[in-house]
């Protein structure tokens, strides 16, 4: 029976609350004297006695004093006296004679109580220090006892268990494919026995990949919430400790007690920390991490089949994975779980804005546009943070600006609006971001620029959001170029409007360049051929890439240099003739950004059109030119035509 946590906190008081009795009890038992009692002596007392002013005595007879106390009035005030005399048997008889007259006189024999309170008074003190030795004895035994049970319990499994999961797929978005493989999961967790009837052997181990945010561990609590099993929930890191053997008796313990609440859900969380391949890495195995792989493996094949446990588990590194983790009979089936698509992140928002209150204006199938390659994670913190937008703005909704705002603090943080520019660099960033923005709309493969800024954010001084025109699986050849070209436009303006080049376009080259390289090395996208080329991306510490042949020469590597930069400048040149050509729209672009610096895809094609021009350093809508006014002129009666009569033969001889 599992104690209460109060009753142990009350007892611990125990021996302090018996030290505070017993000193309250040592503290009464003193008598008291009020702060006007006075010591007096014989001959002080006796003429205390003989004028009669006492009220009030206690006589405690000794074998060898007398002890007088009592009370005296003087000058209408009351006080306290005590007096000690010897005990004589004439002293004590003339005392006694002159206290005759006191009203209030009691004699008490001082013997007779001292016996029993000297007997308390040695035996008490020996009861109470023997309670608060055998209560702290029991306390370091208890201490003891739970020092060596902990020490038991160090190789206990560290899942936790969880029951009446609330999640249900109608919570999960965003991955159809996903659910429907699950699906008969859940129709075994439920009837085990159908599959047995008819031979069928469900996978023992379902293993979750992608990337992180894609929603792998709320797809795994999805089943078991559709399923109503219990879910036991552990990470890879809970089973490795610094003592061999601590992890693999986790595992047996794991599996043991999951066999005793089947059928039941184990869900490993980032199963790369433990079933990382084995002796790999430049200093060897790990002894402690490879037992308890080597526990693991050993329990999902001794796992009966239809024994009512499906082990799921999840990793953004299945590159890393032992082969024996993946072979069949134990993580039979692999699942990727993709980052959305535009119908999945929409469906991902309307789950995740069920609790927020927003305007009616907002379109959820326009912010799905506005976010690709956002996950599950991304959009439900884009909502969050829009909605503490929202009640930092004291608004009752949340509006189309503040998820506006929210989108660019996910993808590139908080804007400094404190950081200040000088106009030079103002106008430098305006005229950076406005070639992105220019190469972008003139690229037939290019993508979408949504919005366009300078206000800094991180560490870029502005960006551009832009979209692809369609979400592909694949991308060719031509629409890689147009992107390198669109990263090459900030670049290209600033050589053809500044004459010179900063340190702002560092981003964009290192993203064009590892575009050109992949084309060159992995894609075959170039004069080298279809070839796959070592692209220097191998995990060193993984041991099998660790002193690697490579399968590039020198001169191979030297002509994958060159490949790479003729991409690199062919898109360069082709940034400044689109820049040039478009000249004249670039700088309406700048000199809108520089007033108002921020610019929506719609304002940027309004400024375009001449739609929105910069009139006193602010942009506002061109003045339409007022309509002529067209004369309505009079319309000239026309005289009706007389009827013409046909013609016959009489009248065409009076012709004639």
């Amino acid at each position: 029976m599992k104690k209460d946590p109060k009753q142990n906190k009350i007892a611990s008081f125990i021996p302090y609350i018996i030290v505070a009795v017993f000193l309250v009890a040592m503290l009464f038992s003193t008598p008291l004297t009020t702060s006007t009692s006075k010591q007096l002596n014989y001959a002080q007392f006796e003429t205390l006695v003989n004028s009669g002013e006492i009220k009030s005595a206690k006589v405690s007879v000794d074998y060898n004093t007398i002890t007088v106390t009592g009370t005296y009035e003087e000058n209408g005030s009351t006080y306290g006296f005590s007096t000690l005399l010897l005990n004589t048997e004439t002293g004590s008889e003339e005392l006694l004679e002159k206290l005759e007259n006191v009203s209030e006189l009691s004699v008490v024999d001082a013997n007779a109580t001292t016996i029993w309170s000297t007997i308390i008074s040695s035996i008490l003190p020996i009861i109470l220090f023997g309670v608060l030795g055998v209560f702290l004895l029991t306390r370091m035994t208890n201490g003891i006892g739970n020092s060596n049970k902990q020490a038991f319990d160090f190789s206990k499994s560290r899942a936790r268990l969880e029951k009446d999961i609330k999640i249900k797929f109608e919570d999960v978005a965003g991955c159809d494919e996903e659910k429907e493989e699950m699906a008969e999961i859940i129709d075994y967790l439920k009837s085990p026995r159908k599959f047995a009837k008819l031979g069928a052997r469900i996978p023992k181990g379902i293993l979750l990949v992608g990337s992180p945010g894609t929603g792998k561990t709320l797809l795994a609590k999805a089943v078991a919430g559709e399923a109503n099993v219990p879910f036991y929930s552990i990470s890879g890191s809970d089973f490795v400790e610094m003592f061999v053997g601590v992890g693999a008796s986790r595992v047996r313990d794991m599996f043991k007690t999951a066999k005793q609440h089947a059928p039941c859900m184990i869900f490993i969380d980032e199963i790369d920390a433990v079933g990382r391949q084995r002796g790999a890495g430049i200093g060897g195995g790990h002894d402690e991490r490879e037992q308890t792989l080597n526990q693991m493996l050993v329990e999902m094949d001794g796992m009966a089949d239809n024994s009512g446990i499906i082990v799921i588990a999840a990793t953004n590194r299945p590159d890393v994975l032992d082969p024996a983790l993946l072979r069949p009979g134990r993580f039979d089936r692999q699942i990727t779980v993709s980052l959305p698509d535009l119908k999945g992140r929409e469906a991902i928002l309307k789950v995740h804005a069920r609790n927020k209150q927003l305007e009616e204006g907002v379109d959820l199938e326009a912010l799905a546009r506005r976010t690709p390659g956002f996950s599950g994670a991304d959009l439900e913190n884009v909502l969050n943070e829009a909605a503490i937008l929202t009640v930092r703005h004291n608004q009752e909704k949340i509006s189309l600006e503040d998820i506006d705002e929210a989108i660019d603090r996910v993808m590139m943080g908080p804007a400094k609006k404190s950081r200040t520019y000088d106009e030079h660099t103002k106008k430098l960033v305006a005229y950076h971001e406005a070639g992105h923005a220019v190469v972008g709309l003139n690229l037939p493969d290019g993508a979408i620029v949504q919005k366009v800024t300078i206000i800094p954010r991180g560490n870029a001084g502005g960006y551009n959001l832009i979209t692809p025109r369609k979400e592909k699986i694949l991308n060719s050849r031509r629409e890689l170029i147009d992107t390198i070209t669109s990263y090459m436009g900030g670049r290209a303006a600033e050589e053809l409007f500044f004459d010179d080049i900063t340190t702002g376009a560092s981003g964009d080259i290192q993203s064009a360049t590892r575009i050109a390289k992949d084309m060159v090395t992995a894609y075959g996208m170039s004069q080298l051929g279809p070839v796959q080329y070592d692209n220097g991306s191998g995990s060193v510490f993984l041991g099998r890439d660790y002193n690697s042949p490579s399968n590039a020469s020198s001169q191979v590597a030297y002509e994958i240099d060159v490949e790479v930069r003729k991409i690199i400048d062919e898109c360069h040149e082709n940034a400044k003739k689109i820049i040039t050509s478009h000249k004249k729209d670039l700088v309406a672009i700048a000199e809108a950004l520089i007033a108002n610096e921020t610019l929506t895809a719609e304002e940027i094609q309004d400024v375009i059109d001449g739609k929105l021009i910069v009139k006193d350093g602010k942009l506002q809508a061109k003045e339409a030119k007022p309509a002529k006014v067209v004369k309505e002129e009079t319309a000239k009666e026309e005289k009706p035509k007389a009827a013409r009569k046909p013609r016959t033969a009489k009248t065409k001889e009076e012709d004639k």
